[in-house]
């Protein structure tokens, strides 16, 4: 239970989700028994409509962790379909580099090492979709820069902006949590206000923003 929306209804949500393949089962399992943060089931049942729907040919994540979304990711798109993600923690970088060696998807997942307030700023290519899963008070410089990377008409799906429903409710914050829920604050009004965007939020999972880049490129 996290606050965003009451238990029984997230516990009918994800009791009609489809089977899951054998691989993100697993997965699964082990970020539960290590305590590592990945996105929520019916988030990485959303990520796979979204991504059915845009059928992007580059994607960009920011937040590798163990590899999970962007396995995802890579299941439920094209053979043509590049992933890229940033990992600044090493022992994630490890594990994520077995799991994605291990898997049919090795040749479309590419991780790249180091902190993504360095990385992003420096990145010459452009995306169709780039999922923000990492330092949730760092989303809005993170936008900044993925902004400049995203081709028109890509999206920007951002993980966790009701970060257990604290964003929302002032009764809900935790002290040491105040600056994260500030920014975060900050971050979703300025994408819900930013000329060229749209943005929607949705009470998914941890809640989830997503933002379309207008325009023709």
């Amino acid at each position: 239970m996290n606050n965003i929306n009451e238990e029984y209804v997230e516990e009918y949500i994800r009791s009609i989700l489809p089977k899951r393949p054998d691989f993100m089962l697993e997965m699964e399992s082990y970020a539960h028994e290590n305590h590592v943060p990945i996105i929520h089931p019916e988030v990485a049942q959303f990520l796979m409509v979204m991504l059915k729907m845009k059928r992007p040919l580059r994607i960009l994540e920011v937040g590798t962790a163990i590899g999970y979304s962007a396995m995802v990711m890579a299941y439920s798109t094209n053979n043509d379909t590049e992933i890229y993600t940033i990992e600044k923690r090493e022992d994630m970088i490890q594990i994520a580099n077995k799991n994605i060696s291990d898997s049919i998807y090795k040749d479309r997942i590419k991780i790249m090492p180091g902190n993504a307030e360095e990385i992003l700023p420096n990145l010459k290519e452009k995306y169709d979709f780039i999922f923000l899963d990492a330092a949730k008070g760092h989303y809005l410089d993170f936008f900044k820069s993925c902004s400049n990377i995203l081709n028109s008409g890509g999206i920007i799906v951002s993980d966790n902006v009701l970060y257990k429903g604290m964003v929302a409710s002032d009764e809900l914050v935790i002290r040491r949590k105040k600056t994260i829920v500030k920014r975060m604050r900050q971050y979703l009004k300025y994408i819900s206000n930013l000329k060229g965007f749209s943005s929607c939020v949705l009470p998914l999972g941890d809640g989830v923003a997503i933002t379309y880049k207008e325009g023709v490129n």
